[in-house]
């Protein structure tokens, strides 16, 4: 029965024409990161970047590289929307793209991470058999069928995605409207809808619709019924997205996953100007299937598992962060802090307070202010710094942070001293203080 539905052959034209958006969004951003300066902000003028922990080698390269580096990735896509050598483009944009995401997370945001995952998807998937010079070149390369469980991985993972996303904002800060009122603080000097966004049922509908569009946006595209009013939904949604947080390609890349929830013919009749595709019905499960469902089941059980771990860390996720990333936690706090870095002399014991601006740019000094892992990486940055000038010291942190509306409260031991405790990814991290609950 299982191999019956996932091994069916289908019309192929919803993966073709997402690959052609797909490669021009992701072209698009990166092309737009360096015209912004995004690269030179995150990558090139910082003195050293936060990498994820365990992929400190992973730097950005020197000098004005990293411009060449993200015009590679942004010539990649243009060759995955025009389907030429779609493989190599896809897995070389796939790995690039990765390397960006795991040598700096100063610029962290969950649509960065769904991309890299989307990108070995896309690189895994007959996505050129149709619409593509692959499939020009090579006549008898050319296909107008997938499997079906291609079009039910993509969907599965952006179920996932939503579900989780709808299910963190199921607590008191986005619940009282109150983590609403502090994002769209910094909105109100948009023109024409900043005054707008700071009106107090404004968030009450923001709040409302996040949850339950989150919730109900992937079934409901399901569902034929309800498709096409899901669709204005999903309009609306992303673009208020784009509009209000300014969050790059990743609103129109969400729209462009609509087009696996429409009929493959709508698709043809839209954007190939084809005519009606006919089907062989008959399963035929290839001689990789077997291999094809395990990889399936691991992953997808990693993805269900991985944004739960924090459940069985300490304390409050909010305000630890630890499992938060890779979770799918969207837009749920603010996080405010000072920080103050002391530099202790194990042989004289002198005592120095780090000036931070002479290490950190001004997002930086905002992370390590307020986030325990950054907080760490710099201590063990410093530590090397000074062993490279002979001295062998420990680093003290003494500050404060505050997330959302809370009270400012010490989040890092003062007196531990950061360069002789491990990092812990799994597990929580002694050395961060427990939140003290407002009475």
């Amino acid at each position: 029965m299982l191999n019956q539905f996932l091994f069916k052959k289908i019309d192929n034209a919803q993966l073709v024409v997402f690959r052609v958006f797909y490669g021009l969004l992701v072209s698009a951003e990166c092309y737009g990161a360096i015209i912004t300066g995004w690269v030179r902000r995150t990558m090139i003028e910082p003195k050293f970047t936060f990498s994820f922990i365990g992929f400190e080698w992973l730097q950005p390269l020197p000098g004005n590289w990293m411009y060449i580096y993200f015009a590679v990735m942004g010539t990649l896509g243009l060759l995955i929307a025009l389907g030429y050598k779609y493989r190599f483009s896809a897995f070389a944009f796939a790995v690039l793209w990765t390397g960006v995401y795991l040598m700096q997370k100063t610029s962290y945001n969950n649509h960065y991470y769904l991309l890299m995952l989307l990108g070995f998807i896309m690189a895994f998937l007959p996505a050129n058999r149709d619409f593509s010079i692959d499939a020009k070149q090579d006549p008898e390369f050319k296909s107008p069928v997938m499997y079906n469980w291609i079009r039910w991985m993509i969907i599965l993972q952006l179920f996932i995605v939503y579900t989780y996303a709808s299910i963190a904002k199921l607590y008191g800060d986005w619940l009282d409207f109150s983590i609403i009122e502090i994002l769209m603080k910094s909105k109100q000097n948009y023109y024409l809808i900043g005054d707008l966004l700071q009106e107090k049922w404004i968030h009450k509908i923001i709040a409302a619709f996040g949850i339950l569009f989150d919730l109900l946006i992937v079934p409901a595209l399901l569902w034929k019924p309800t498709r096409k009013i899901a669709f204005i939904c999903s309009i609306f949604f992303h673009l208020f997205n784009s509009i209000v947080f300014q969050i790059g390609i990743f609103p129109y890349l969400s729209l462009a996953f609509n087009l696996f929830f429409f009929p493959p013919q709508t698709i043809r009749n839209i954007f190939l100007k084809q005519k009606t595709i006919i089907i062989d019905n008959t399963v035929h499960v290839p001689k990789g299937g077997k291999w094809i469902l395990v990889s399936l089941g691991i992953y997808f059980t990693i993805q269900l598992l991985l944004p739960l771990r924090h459940h069985t860390i300490p304390d409050d996720v909010l305000w630890t962060e630890e499992g938060h990333r890779l979770s799918w936690r969207m837009m749920l706090r603010s996080r405010s802090g000072t920080a103050r870095f002391k530099v202790v002399n194990k042989e004289t014991g002198k005592e120095t307070y780090i000036k931070q601006d002479d290490h950190l740019t001004k997002k930086q000094k905002r992370k390590v202010a307020c986030y325990p892992d950054f907080s760490w990486q710099f201590a063990q940055y410093l530590k090397k710094e000074y062993a490279e000038k002979g001295e062998d010291i420990q680093v003290f942190l003494l500050g404060k942070v505050k997330v959302n509306n809370g009270k400012y409260q010490e989040l890092i031991d003062p007196k531990v001293d950061l360069t002789s405790v491990p990092w812990k990814h799994l597990s929580h991290n002694e050395w961060i203080l427990p939140s003290q609950k407002e009475e």
